[in-house]
């Protein structure tokens, strides 16, 4: 793992204010880099141009990525309604399991990898399992509901049915035990 930027060192009123900045995406690095210096004239450790122009750069990639989820989940709402049913669900479990699954490989790559980092990692893989358990364990209360309902109502017609047309006792006896109505 590298050394942390001058950046995130930086006490947090000074960071925000970057990010902010960063955010509105209006200042070249030069303006950027003047606008620090205007804002916090008493920083004694300023960063650097060069830091500034690292940082943005991580900073944009990190809000390309989010502006794309961004994107991509407003499309799937269009597509697939407010409702957070099995398509969304089991969506959302896959991109969470995506995202660990990149972060595990790019680590994979980074030889300076700390004891932390395989932590974080391990969590990360937990957390996405976990992701998976509960789409399925949401899925299955969804279709065992879905099961009482249907059963309550086909009980309810079979009451409604009374004598009708010759339906005798033993015939709806044998239908509740085909349909499992106790």
């Amino acid at each position: 793992m590298g050394r942390k930027s001058t950046i995130e060192k930086l006490p947090d009123e000074v960071r925000t204010h970057i990010e902010k900045r960063l955010r509105e995406n209006r200042l070249t690095l030069d303006e950027l880099f003047a606008d620090v210096r205007e804002a916090f004239p008493d920083l004694s450790a300023a960063p650097s141009r060069s830091a500034l122009g690292r940082y943005r750069m991580g900073f944009e990639e990190v809000m390309s990525t989010q502006r794309a989820m961004s994107t991509a989940a407003s499309a799937l709402v269009a597509e697939l309604g407010e409702d957070f049913d099995d398509k969304s669900g089991a969506l959302l479990a896959q991109a969470v399991t995506t995202l660990a699954t990149r972060a595990a490989f790019d680590q994979l790559g980074n030889e300076s990898a700390e004891i932390g980092d395989v932590l974080d990692l391990a969590k990360a893989a937990k957390a996405a399992q976990e992701s998976r358990s509960l789409n399925l364990r949401e899925r299955q209360a969804v279709a065992k509901m879905a099961r009482e309902k249907l059963l309550e109502e086909q009980k309810a017609k079979l009451e409604a049915m009374g004598s009708k047309g010759g339906v005798t006792e033993d015939t709806r006896r044998a239908i509740r035990e085909v349909l499992g109505i106790a």
